[in-house]
């Protein structure tokens, strides 16, 4: 548990951040992130890169002011969506090339370039280009992936100038531990303020992932911040905060909201089961944000299958105060040198007996 002061503002952790792809988390508005008790967001350079383009967001004051979000911003590099949304992306030493998903252009970005973006849209705390490794991997191809980051992060270090702008580093590596080791003996050496796991949660077993995030964390300084991307369901962050990880992403709150999928202190619910038809109850009891204080389960399922936007936004903004309070009561546990008794669980048929924490 600690603290990471930024321009913006100081982040509790360990802390969830929302994804807010396109300059907003997706249905909510920043006073909603507010009452739900965010601290930091995410923004994704490769999408503010394409649209509306980082000039624009900069001439217009930056990132912050462009959404009106005056807390702490991360921004990825962009290259796990270079990789993922462009079969025909092709790495050189040099850079990443690639087509926009939007309209087909070509682009090129470099190391440098990944830092001019992210310098433009005036994020607090900004990501070197990597090149994310495809699941599964062979040992040689994770080996060649992890050294080419490498270089690329020893780049974007060298391309950081913005004072106002802490630039982490990304371990990578596959599923080898030596692998992991290696990639963290040379990314700790370039002395990054903070330091992000990455390449896992792409595919593998809940269990492996686990498993290589652990060993990876026990790799890094344990005075500056650890951030396990691209991950996780609340037990994951459960898991992880056990690890020592400070910061976690992940769309999956807002996503399993969009299609109907609540999360509360006993598992997730389907809004659309025929059972809460004539529910008068709200989502969870033990939730205070706005969606439960003033809503019943009846009307949520309603809004859904009737296609209303109004379900998007109740919804989204139950998931996100979840996940919020969820990490306010890993941080309380901590504090209070509790064991951790995690009474969540992934399997909406299960339902345990026992309040989220003691």
């Amino acid at each position: 548990m600690g603290k990471i002061h930024t321009p913006h503002g100081t982040i509790d952790t360990p802390a969830f951040m929302p994804v807010g792809t396109q300059a907003t988390v997706k249905a909510l508005t920043p006073e909603d992130l507010l009452s739900c008790g965010v601290q930091v967001i995410l923004g994704n350079t490769y999408h503010l890169y394409l649209r509306p383009g980082h000039e624009i967001i900069q001439n217009l004051g930056g990132l912050h002011r462009f959404m009106n979000w005056n807390g702490p911003i991360l921004t990825d590099s962009g290259g796990f969506q270079i990789f993922s949304l462009n079969k025909l992306a092709r790495v050189t030493e040099e850079g990443a090339t690639f087509q926009s998903h939007l309209d087909g252009s070509s682009h090129f970005f470099t190391p440098e370039k990944a830092i001019e973006v992210q310098t433009s849209l005036g994020s607090d705390i900004i990501m070197p280009l990597d090149e994310p490794l495809a699941y599964p991997a062979t040992w040689a191809e994770a080996e060649a992936s992890l050294k080419l980051s490498t270089r690329w992060a020893l780049r974007c270090r060298e391309a950081h100038r913005s004072p106002s702008q802490a630039l982490f580093g990304i371990v990578q590596g596959g599923m080898f531990k030596d692998l992991r080791e290696q990639s963290a003996e040379q990314i700790v050496a370039l002395d990054f303020p903070g330091y992000a796991i990455g390449g896992l949660s792409v595919g593998e077993d809940i269990e492996l992932m686990r498993e290589m995030a652990r060993h990876t964390a026990l790799l890094l300084p344990e005075n500056k911040p650890r951030y396990l991307m691209g991950v996780g369901t609340p037990a994951d962050l459960l898991a992880g905060s056990g690890m020592g990880i400070d910061m976690f992403d992940c769309v999956m709150p807002t996503r399993n909201a969009r299609n109907g999928t609540l999360f509360t202190a006993k598992g997730k619910i389907n809004i659309r089961n025929a059972r809460f038809k004539t529910d008068p109850n709200p989502v969870d009891p033990n939730c205070d944000c706005y969606t439960c204080r003033n809503f019943s389960l009846a009307y949520l399922r309603h809004l859904f299958l009737a296609d209303e936007i109004l379900s998007m936004h109740l919804n989204t903004l139950h998931n996100i105060a979840f996940y919020q309070r969820w990490m306010k009561n890993i941080r309380d546990t901590i504090r209070a040198d509790r064991p951790f008794d995690l009474a969540w669980t992934d399997d909406p048929a299960v339902t345990p007996g026992h309040p989220e924490f003691p």
